[in-house]
């Protein structure tokens, strides 16, 4: 079975999440501040619950979080618990029923922590404000159902083996719960599955392979190599991505993703998988976009 994965926002579909700036907040009392996080997170609890819903009807069988779920929750003059908020056991109930509908419907969900989380910079403070985030995504996932925190690699920082050596270390200082879900996805600029693929082995966590990213930056793995290696690091259903570039691959920016996905870029390979696996579809058609492929897919097959 192909899951197809929808990514953090609709196009079409009147489901929003909601968010705030931390000028905004400022501006306000405590008091306040708590009050207006307290109703962006019962709404954006209450708008994932439609989302789980929209999935599960259409047959799009994975949604991607979006970070801010939980908006500036680990900002360093806005950070708050769920508890502390007016609505907390409510909006903490409404997410566990997400997590139910997700089982009751054989759903997946997963987190794509921001650009900022960066877990090998040679920067402390960075490293810390990165293992807060993945650590708050962490405890949300509890609630609905989450099992992929996917990161990249971080920077290159002119040594790649002293960068992934940080990377490794500040794995070692996420609690179980964030380590057991973590992920790492090649990108197109820095490390290639080649790379990535001894930290998955040593660390015993799983390679998001995204194909696009590989295509951007090759190695000496085929796209079929780099399939099945992504695919002997996971102890639960394996996770790729796919997008199609914007200009196609004879524009200057190959890396930019286009609305749709073209079925020219539909890895042949990936229909001869005898294994479940899913696929976040990263496209600006959203859920649009997704259930075009999916047409496709079951069209082809």
């Amino acid at each position: 079975m192909i899951r197809l994965g929808l990514c953090c926002l609709f196009k079409q579909q009147p489901i929003k999440f909601s968010t705030t700036t931390a000028t905004h907040l400022l501006k306000m009392s405590r008091e306040q501040q708590l009050l207006k996080l307290s109703n962006l997170c019962l709404s954006n609890a209450e708008a994932l619950r439609q989302a789980y819903g929209f999935c599960a009807d259409t047959g799009i069988g994975c949604f991607r979080i979006n970070s801010q779920i939980l908006p500036l929750k680990t900002h360093p003059q806005i950070t708050y618990r769920v508890e502390d908020l007016p609505e907390g056991k409510k909006i903490i109930a409404t997410f566990c029923e997400c997590g139910k509908l997700l089982r009751q419907h054989g759903l997946r969900a997963s987190f794509h922590p921001d650009q900022f989380v960066v877990l090998n910079s040679p920067n402390p403070q960075t490293v810390a404000n990165s293992l807060a985030e993945i650590e708050y995504q962490a405890e949300v996932a509890e609630w609905v159902g989450v099992d992929v925190i996917n990161v990249h690699g971080g920077g290159g920082y002119g040594d790649k083996k002293s960068a992934l050596a940080r990377f490794i270390e500040a794995f070692t200082q996420l609690s179980p719960a964030a380590q057991s879900r973590l992920t790492i996805e090649n990108d197109d600029r820095t490390y290639t599955p080649a790379e990535l693929l001894p930290v998955c082995r040593k660390l015993k966590i799983p390679l998001v392979y995204d194909v696009h990213h590989h295509r951007c930056l090759p190695d000496n793995l085929s796209l079929e190599k780099a399939s099945d290696a992504a695919l002997q690091t996971w102890n639960r259903e394996p996770m790729f991505h796919l997008s199609s570039p914007i200009e196609g691959w004879g524009g200057k920016q190959p890396h930019r993703h286009h609305d749709y996905i073209d079925p020219a870029d539909f890895p042949e390979y990936w229909r001869s998988l005898t294994v479940d696996f899913t696929i976040e579809v990263e496209a600006k058609a959203k859920e649009l976009a997704v259930l075009q492929l999916k047409r496709y897919i079951t069209k082809a097959c």
